[in-house]
C-alpha cells in the first residue's frame, strides 16, 4: 500500500476544508450543494489536500452553515496514489477544522 495512504488511514489526523479564494459560509454552502468539497490533512509535509465527491447519504451536512453551529460529517471517496480511499472527516463549521481519515476501499 501507498506510504501517504497507509499513514492516512491509521488513526484521526488534522483537518481542514479549504475554499478559494475564502472561506465564507456562503462559498461552504455552494460546495455541499455540489457535492464536492477539498479536504486538507494539515499534518503532512505541505499539507496533503483531496478533492472528494460526497457520498450524500453517508455524509451528515445539518449544521446551521450561517450561524457557524455544529458539525459536518464529510464522506466520500476518491483516489489517492492510485488507491480508492474513502474520506470521513468530521469538521466544525465555526472554524472549518476538525479530524479526519482515509479507509481504503476494497477492490
Amino acid at each position: 500500500m501507498d506510504e501517504l495512504v497507509q499513514r492516512l488511514s491509521q488513526g484521526e489526523h488534522p483537518v481542514e476544508i479549504t475554499i478559494r479564494p475564502e472561506r465564507t459560509p456562503k462559498l461552504l454552502k455552494e460546495c455541499l450543494d455540489r457535492g464536492y468539497v477539498h479536504v486538507k490533512f494539515t499534518n503532512t509535509r505541505g499539507g496533503t489536500e483531496l478533492g472528494v465527491q460526497l457520498d450524500r447519504a453517508a455524509s451528515e451536512l445539518g449544521a446551521d452553515l450561517e450561524s457557524g453551529v455544529g458539525r459536518l460529517k464529510l464522506v466520500g471517496n476518491l483516489t489517492l496514489n492510485y488507491v480508492k480511499v474513502q474520506c470521513i472527516a468530521d469538521v466544525d463549521v465555526a472554524t472549518y477544522e476538525g479530524q479526519g481519515r482515509l479507509v481504503p476501499v476494497p477492490e
